[in-house]
């Protein structure tokens, strides 16, 4: 499978008004009345995870321009390197939002023999590991990343392998989270889409790639506050609305982008899906940003929803 659609499942599906995982089922009038602002609770499937436990390489590079259309799944594909060993050398640059114009190291020797500085992750526990098969034969697959630092972390990423009943690899592909930024002490799945064709008895194994800590005035964030926030859960338990309002605190620079982030839990605390609504223009300080949308999660038993915010200048 080509590394340009690493990416590409992801964000076709967090552009504004399309709903992830996509549902023909109606949001209903009756909805429950469902308040949320907490992180999640730890619920463990015991899957099957690998650890990065070296540091990820940053070889020597050179630049790279980004262009309009480019993914770093492309670029990676481009200079023939590991998406990982790229993304190891840009621990700065956010894969879901790069732009025109943005400068990118291309790392010239992945094995690194001149010994140049290497990006250590930032450690981070993986609880679950969630596949949902979709009516064509593709299959979505969340594993739910918890960041049990101080810190907010961004730039998650982890490897989701798909392993045949004999243990042999069928395909594997680079999962990203909906934003790139986690609070700290917060969970948030790392979500990828594998289309088919694929064997029906397949088995997840993860591998954590990258995620490095930021400091609290990373200039490219920009602290964002959720006001009035609200989820109306529909009877049938499959889809809900988030409402309420991203407001910006004190800063120099107005905002430029706003995503906000749903993540669907089903009643055994299982993610069962996720969207991402998005936001471009100019919010000033102090700014807020009214916002209301609708999310669905695979099954009837959508129980909980958690939502974060994410602001950048």
């Amino acid at each position: 499978m080509p590394r340009n659609l690493i990416l590409a499942a992801l964000l076709l599906l967090t552009a504004c008004g399309t709903a992830t995982p996509d549902t023909s089922t109606p949001l209903h009038a009756d909805l429950i009345p469902y308040l949320t602002s907490t992180p999640s609770p730890t619920f463990a499937l015991a899957p099957e995870v690998i650890f990065a436990d070296t540091p990820l390489p940053t070889p020597t590079p050179f630049t790279y321009i980004v262009k309009s259309g480019d993914t770093l799944g492309a670029i990676a594909e481009q200079f023939h390197i590991p998406l990982d060993a790229l993304m190891a050398a840009n621990p700065n640059v956010s894969p879901n939002a790069m732009s025109v114009g943005q400068k990118l190291l291309i790392p010239a020797d992945i094995n690194n023999p001149s010994g140049e500085p290497t990006a250590t992750p930032a450690p981070f526990a993986i609880t679950q590991v969630q596949c949902y098969p979709t009516a064509d034969g593709g299959l979505w697959c969340f594993a739910l990343a918890r960041n049990d630092s101080g810190s907010a972390l961004d730039n998650l990423s982890a490897r989701i392998s798909l392993l045949s009943s004999d243990g042999k690899l069928v395909t594997a592909q680079t999962a990203i989270t909906p934003l790139n930024r986690i609070p700290p002490r917060s969970s948030m799945p790392l979500t990828v889409f594998f289309p088919a064709p694929l064997p029906a008895d397949v088995t997840p194994r993860v591998q954590t790639l990258s995620a490095f800590a930021l400091a609290e005035d990373d200039p490219r964030y920009i602290p964002v506050t959720l006001i009035g926030l609200t989820t109306l859960i529909a009877e049938d338990g499959r889809t809900a609305r988030v409402s309420g309002q991203a407001t910006l605190s004190a800063t120099e620079k107005p905002a430029s982008t706003v995503w906000v982030a749903a993540v669907t839990y089903d009643s055994s605390g299982r993610v069962s899906g996720f969207r991402r609504w998005e936001w471009s223009g100019q919010l000033e300080a102090f700014g807020s940003l009214p916002f209301d949308f609708a999310v669905s999660g695979f099954g009837a038993d959508l129980t909980r929803v958690e939502v974060f915010a994410e602001a950048r200048p």
